[in-house]
């Protein structure tokens, strides 16, 4: 797929995996729609864009509201005459024990991972199918091929939207493959994720009390991801995949994310019990 002079949109696009496939599409010579909820640095990342000398747009836009990304759709469109890559990539993060994590933390991340990727789905693909061309990225994790504790609200939601990727990718080739899709399963990366309460919307509020699990697992995934990857590093990995229309996009081997992802596999064809394969996972 050819990217210089076509037109992206980035969701989750004021930092980390967002901001670095933004700037990304904008070095390889797209036009770029940023969208992101948090206003100021959204701005501040779609001007720092047009300094390097890309056309970039920022719309703010909360991708939990149907409407909203409809409009964003409706605002690249009318900016730039069409879409061709849409980076379905906002994602927020909440742990804990399963029956002890408040229903508000299920349904603020199923909100964002989950329906906001679907949101996404239903308002560009019409478009692509329509023009001819296109692709589809969405952000998953391995978190959605693994088996994790402390964290039912992500882990629940990646595997939801990596079902939706499959279900997407399989429906699409059945209208000839004009639209491609790409599954992005990324690592511990160096982004703000286990910060996500900071742009939780008041109608999600968690309400008050903390619980020792999920302490201590977003803990760890502040310091996992304080020591993770560039996030730069997996756009690149992410834009290679979009070019070359490669569906499932991991990290490379050898790594022990592949290691924890073929052992859940291998326990489940062999039918054995499961057992905790994650890298660096609390275990008590």
């Amino acid at each position: 797929m050819e990217l210089d002079g076509r037109t992206a949109v980035v969701t989750g696009a004021a930092s980390g995996i967002g901001l670095a496939l933004a700037r990304r599409c904008a070095a390889s010579g797209m036009r770029v729609v940023l969208a992101d909820i948090e206003a100021a640095p959204l701005e501040e990342a779609a001007r720092a864009l047009e300094k390097q000398g890309a056309e970039a747009l920022a719309v703010r836009t909360d991708v939990t509201r149907e409407a909203e990304v409809e409009a964003l759709a409706a605002r690249a469109v009318d900016a730039f005459g069409a879409v061709h890559l849409v980076c379905n990539n906002a994602g927020v993060f909440a742990g804990g024990l399963s029956w002890e994590a408040p229903l508000s933390d299920y349904e603020w991340v199923f909100a964002v991972n989950v329906w906001g990727v679907l949101h996404g789905v239903r308002a560009f693909v019409p478009r692509l199918l329509a023009q001819g061309e296109g692709h589809v990225l969405i952000t998953a994790s391995m978190a959605s091929l693994t088996a994790t504790p402390f964290a039912a609200p992500y882990v629940m939601s990646k595997h939801a939207v990596f079902a939706l990727a499959e279900s997407l990718q399989l429906e699409l080739q059945t209208r000839g493959g004009t639209v491609g899709v790409s599954v992005l399963c990324p690592e511990a990366i160096r982004t703000g994720i286990g910060d996500s309460q900071r742009s939780r919307p008041a109608r999600f509020a968690r309400g008050p009390g903390s619980h020792p699990e999920r302490d201590l697992v977003e803990g760890a995934l502040r310091a996992g991801t304080a020591a993770g990857i560039d996030p730069d590093v997996v756009a690149a990995r992410a834009l290679e995949a979009v070019r070359s229309k490669r569906f499932y996009v991991l990290p490379p081997e050898p790594d022990p994310w592949h290691a924890a992802m073929r052992a859940r596999l291998a326990d489940l064809v062999a039918g054995r019990d499961l057992e905790l394969h994650i890298p660096g996972a609390p275990r008590d």
